[in-house]
């Protein structure tokens, strides 16, 4: 199968493994959203969408309502979103997006990583050349119309479609990102998942060896509480 295939397998194992995990990060995203936008998902895209995930995560009903009424709490705890950037071993570039009430303590546990696995931590805006931001959409090819479905998607700002195993992946610009989800959702369209995700544009091949260095920091990066998504640009097709 390859090592790129071993690879994506063993992170998609990783990254659902815990499901206690995946509750907390939905959660904070929830936090966030609240506090940014309101309770009240109508009036409110970024937590429709991010309901919308929960739900495709098999996060119970009564989890995400309360997540919900605890961030709209007055004296709920405030969540800061920050973003930390640097190079992993052997020069891979490597984004984390964190959402934290202490970031002194999130910078501090993130530098530590960086030295302990061979990598140094950047300074704010030293890869926005390598990644750009982007709305990733899944949605299941079951029992959809593909020619109207792709009309749909390019009307809409889709840069990009292909298939991946029983889906088709849409990707938008990120300013793009809450149009397509809104139009979606008035054509009555099924999506799985909507994200932004740091979409490399250029890569970096590694050996088997040089990977799992990397793979070391980023299941240490991943394991911490404070972080919510991580992304690198080493090569998977290979």
């Amino acid at each position: 199968m390859g090592r790129a295939f071993e690879f994506r397998r063993a992170r998609k194992e990783k990254r659902w493994a815990n499901m206690s995990k995946t509750f907390t990060k939905l959660g904070k995203e929830i936090s966030v959203a609240v506090k940014t936008g309101g309770a009240d998902p109508e009036l409110n895209p970024r937590l429709r969408v991010i309901i919308q995930n929960a739900k495709a995560a098999n996060m119970p009903k009564d989890n995400v309502e309360n997540a919900i009424k605890k961030a709209s709490a007055k004296d709920a705890a405030s969540l800061e979103e920050s973003n930390y950037e640097g190079y992993g071993p052997h020069g891979v570039a490597v984004w984390i997006e964190t959402a934290t009430d202490n970031p002194t303590r999130t910078v501090a546990n993130i530098r530590s990583y960086f030295n302990k696995y061979g990598g140094q931590l950047g300074t704010s805006g030293s890869l926005e050349f390598i990644f750009d931001r982007k709305g990733v959409f899944t949605i299941p090819a079951a029992d959809v119309n593909r020619e109207e479905l792709e009309l749909t998607l390019i009307e809409h700002g889709a840069e990009d479609i292909v298939d991946q195993d029983d889906d088709i992946v849409a990707y938008t610009s990120f300013h793009d990102f809450i149009n397509m989800q809104r139009a979606l959702e008035a054509a009555g369209i099924a999506v799985t998942t909507a994200e932004l995700r740091r979409i490399p544009n250029n890569t970096v091949t590694l050996s088997d060896e040089q990977a799992e260095d990397l793979i070391k920091l980023l299941d240490r990066l991943e394991d911490d509480d404070d972080v919510q998504n991580v992304f690198h640009n080493m090569n998977e097709s290979e």
